[in-house]
């Protein structure tokens, strides 16, 4: 794995919270640094193989002069985000944005804000048990790779199964889905949110029959225990639904929080309680 870095690209452009930062040019001043393997391009001295730093100043120049920010953070943000986007071999970037001539009634050699995203692989588990039940997981999987960020890479079989958690009354139609993204677990959390409401989800009552149920299982090689939000998932090694699709498609990954790989992961007798 390497690095290729970019140091003080000089950009004039117009960003800031101020309206006259918004009309008149001011100098900022990028830095990235995007993490790939170009161990290949190395050896074939092949610039193909490799991040074109020449295209990475030209999507930076982009982003900063087609856009107005209040944000350096958003900018920096946007930035990263278009390199990932342009360059799939790219497992990580960091940009960051000075502001050297930022309007601020201090002494300062210069302002600034870094973004950072990378690439992981995440697994996430699908279910219906209303309506059309395969055209909401359907649905759900062509928002997921509609979304920019993911890359949906696999989608296991189809598979039924009886109501859990004890409120529900209807079968439910469930799935695992493989996707490749850089988008932080809040900011995919927020994504998922969204899909789910577009397909119609209902919250009135925990557990019961939806539309459309869309939960994070696996976030790379992560462990977050946040309010709102754990991973892996509290209760997914109780759940059948889960862990069957999950072998068909990742039976080799390795759960973060046990060690152990899914293929050989049995649900508890006493099962588990729904989160």
């Amino acid at each position: 794995m390497g690095k290729v870095i970019i140091k003080k690209l000089k950009i004039k452009t117009c960003h800031g919270v101020n309206d006259f930062e918004k009309r008149q040019p001011q100098l900022f001043e990028f830095s990235a640094e995007v993490t790939c393997d170009f161990y290949e391009a190395a050896q074939n001295d092949e610039i193909a193989q490799t991040i074109n730093y020449s295209t990475v100043c030209k999507i930076i120049t982009a982003v900063a002069t087609q856009n107005v920010f209040n944000l350096i953070e958003t900018l920096a943000s946007r930035c990263a985000e278009a390199i990932l986007d342009n360059f799939p071999k790219a497992t990580a970037v960091k940009v960051r944005v000075e502001k050297p001539q930022a309007p601020v009634r201090a002494k300062f050699k210069t302002m600034a804000a870094e973004a950072e995203l990378k690439r992981v692989t995440a697994y996430l588990s699908l279910g219906s048990s209303m309506g059309d039940r395969k055209a909401y997981l359907d649905f759900a999987v062509k928002e997921l790779a509609a979304t920019r960020g993911i890359t949906v890479k696999k989608v296991s079989s189809y598979m039924e199964s009886e109501p859990y958690g004890g409120v529900a009354h209807n079968k439910f139609l469930n799935a695992c889905v493989e996707v490749n993204t850089y988008l932080p677990p809040r900011a995919l959390l927020f994504e998922i949110h969204r899909i789910e409401a577009a397909g119609e989800r209902s919250r009135t009552l925990r557990w019961d029959d939806r539309t459309l149920d869309i939960d994070i299982i696996f976030y790379g090689r992560e462990v977050i225990c946040e309010d709102g939000l754990t991973v892996p998932h509290a209760d997914y090694a109780n759940r059948p639904f889960v862990t069957e699709p999950l072998k068909e498609i990742a039976p080799d990954f390795i759960c973060p929080a046990t060690g152990m790989r899914v293929k050989d992961i049995l649900p508890s007798p006493c099962g588990g309680e729904e989160a």
